[in-house]
């Protein structure tokens, strides 16, 4: 990883134009540039006991489409478990904002259909699922000024811990071609990337957003700062009680994590 993020408080004015990334909770994401706006994993109820859940007034802002949320073009599910997705809440966005596009596992899709009961709601019209299993093709969608990609990267566990969990890693290339990788809850293992190294390779990712987990192996690490072409990390998915740096990791001393909802970076 090649350059140092700044934090946004030390941003001069004439960084407004730039790409921002605010922090809202475990591996909720927001990610800004210009008029165009995407969230990552942004709607979820479940902590877990040691995970950051997205504050009250944050949710609400979201739902309302209050600033800095107002003009949300694309939600990205990584995968269905409850610290990263919530039926009720998505279908509740998908409802009170009729411009918003949702992207997701399949898995997810599904059981927001069942969710939402007979006569689908017409949001499923702004819904895309992807089917994407273990060693599928990777898929590239054009949306306006956004270049979506997805891949199937496995949950970590693999492969005995929720081998059947579809979890999506999403690379996100805006206007002016830079890109954002958020990778869920990927298993940090290098053979997962191998297959398909010529996609992975076939663009300048800009932020990576891995879970924190990544930055604790040797595969983790390499996958991040070789085999994808990173030229920075920010750890997500950080459990609370590693706000505070005296409980960390000695192999997360010197990396970027996000841990308060409301911090931001940009580049």
């Amino acid at each position: 990883m090649k350059r140092l993020l700044l934090l946004a408080l030390l941003v001069s004015p004439c960084a407004l134009a730039q790409t921002t990334l605010r922090y809202l909770g475990n591996e909720g994401v927001m990610v800004s540039q210009g008029d165009t706006r995407v969230l990552f994993d942004p709607l979820f109820n479940n902590s877990f006991g040691q995970y950051q859940l997205v504050p009250d007034n944050v949710r609400e802002s979201i739902f309302a489409g209050a600033p800095p949320f107002d003009g949300v073009d694309a939600v990205f599910i990584s995968h269905h478990h409850d610290d990263h997705f919530s039926v009720d809440d998505i279908l509740r966005l998908l409802r009170e904002q009729d411009s918003i596009r949702l992207y997701a596992p399949a898995q997810a899709v599904s059981t927001l259909q069942n969710a939402a009961g007979p006569g689908a709601d017409a949001v499923f019209d702004r819904v895309t699922g992807l089917a994407i299993g273990y060693g599928d093709d990777p898929v590239d969608i054009q949306v306006g000024e956004l270049v979506i990609g997805a891949a199937h990267v496995p949950h970590a566990g693999w492969p005995t811990r929720t081998p059947e969990v579809q979890n999506i890693a999403f690379r996100i290339s805006f206007a002016d071609g830079s890109t954002v990788l958020h990778l869920g809850d990927a298993d940090a293992r290098a053979v997962h990337f191998e297959a398909h190294e010529a996609w992975w390779e076939d663009r300048t990712i800009d932020v990576a957003l891995p879970p924190f987990w990544f930055f604790l192996s040797d595969d983790g690490v390499d996958i991040l700062e070789t085999r994808l072409d990173v030229i920075d990390a920010i750890g997500i998915h950080v459990p609370e009680s590693y706000a505070d740096p005296a409980n960390r990791p000695q192999e997360l001393f010197t990396r970027d994590l996000f841990t308060q909802p409301g911090e931001t970076r940009q580049f």
